[in-house]
């Protein structure tokens, strides 16, 4: 078995995955810790409610590009006639694996990250570009709807593994099946406070002020 392979697959996806965007673009151009702030998420929500608008938005972009460049760097990896060879589609489901678990759990920060919503949205439109679409829909029109974001993102990671199962895209390895289900129930997991305000009646809506949190 060729472990080696998988080993720098997984590690550079992770890497590409762990690098803290939202941190990073706040620390840099306002001079603070996005950790500080609303919810002390790293993500693009809190750092466009903590007053950085373009700020979130280019989170929001970065997040999603680190996440099918993992994808595409990990097939990349994986035809280096250097090392023995993997399925391509077992290389990029690892690496979207990889990535998002970078991302949620980075190591620069103690392994606390983002909830994985771009990401996850970066590494589907490589993998899997229609469902990845078909999920960014219906999260645009639920935000639009509700404003609430993290409804949008969770009704979005419930929509894409049965869109990925039915609309077409490249071969599908049990491994590739695998992650389509795995990295959106993550996804969910990382909601569940918000989950919860939700069902209270708490959750904040997008473009309103942050409730004080107990």
């Amino acid at each position: 078995m060729p472990v080696f392979t998988y080993a720098l697959v997984s590690l550079a996806a992770y890497l590409l995955g762990s690098i803290p965007t939202g941190y990073i673009l706040v620390r840099v151009f306002l001079k603070e810790d996005i950790r500080s702030k609303g919810s002390g998420n790293i993500g693009a929500t809190n750092v466009i409610r903590s007053g950085g608008k373009k700020l979130g938005a280019l989170t929001f972009l970065i997040d999603a590009l680190k996440g099918f460049a993992a994808v595409v760097v990990a097939a990349k990896i994986a035809a280096l006639p250097q090392l023995q060879p993997i399925p391509h589609q077992d290389a990029e489901a690892l690496a979207a694996l990889f990535a998002i678990l970078g991302h949620v759990y980075t190591v620069w920060l103690g392994f606390k990250g983002g909830k994985g919503v771009a990401t996850a949205l970066g590494v589907f439109i490589a993998l899997a570009p229609w469902a990845a679409l078909c999920g960014l829909g219906v999260f645009l029109v639920a935000v639009i709807l509700t404003r609430y974001v993290s409804l949008g993102s969770i009704l979005a990671a419930v929509v894409f593994p049965p869109a990925a199962l039915l609309l077409p895209h490249g071969a599908r390895t049990p491994l590739l099946t695998g992650v389509i289900f795995f990295v959106p129930l993550l996804v969910i997991f990382k909601h569940h406070q918000n989950i919860g305000r939700l069902l209270k009646g708490t959750e904040n809506k997008f473009g309103s002020k942050k409730k004080a949190e107990a």
